[in-house]
């Protein structure tokens, strides 16, 4: 089962703009190695699922996975070949909305090698470009 919310104040959301770059949220916090998004845009509560099961299939208990991002927004759509006025369509799927520079997953507990290997899989998942980062140290 996908994330999504356990509850909201408002069923449906309006679109919005992803503008600027992430101010919280772009930094390796609680593992060793990160993947880090370089656009913006929704990434779906599935593609979210799907980056989860593939780390997980990779570091198979040996180290620890931590998922950044949760999916807040409700996405709409209106049913296909319905005419125009009657108001908005019922939410299909929950995203997360990413700015340029967030932190989506994080690795801990496995070589570096390792970490790359796995996170360029969930890469490879994600609707967008993303890099491998490392933690910095503490200044």
């Amino acid at each position: 089962m996908a994330m999504m919310p356990k509850r909201v104040k408002y069923r449906k959301s309006q679109r919005g703009k992803v503008k600027g770059n992430a101010q919280r949220g772009n930094a390796v916090a609680m593992g060793e190695y990160g993947l880090q998004a370089l656009e913006g845009g929704w990434l779906s509560a599935e593609a979210i699922e799907a980056g989860r099961i593939t780390a997980s299939n990779f570091i198979r208990g040996e180290g620890r996975l931590y998922i950044r991002v949760f999916p807040h927004k409700s996405v709409t759509a209106i049913p296909l070949e319905t005419r125009m006025g009657k108001g908005k369509g019922e939410p299909e799927f929950w995203a997360a909305v990413i700015k340029p520079g967030m932190i989506l997953y994080e690795v801990a507990g496995i070589p570096e090698s390792a970490a790359r290997d796995c996170l360029s899989r969930v890469a490879y998942k994600m609707p967008f470009k993303c890099r491998f980062v490392t933690r910095r140290p503490n200044v």
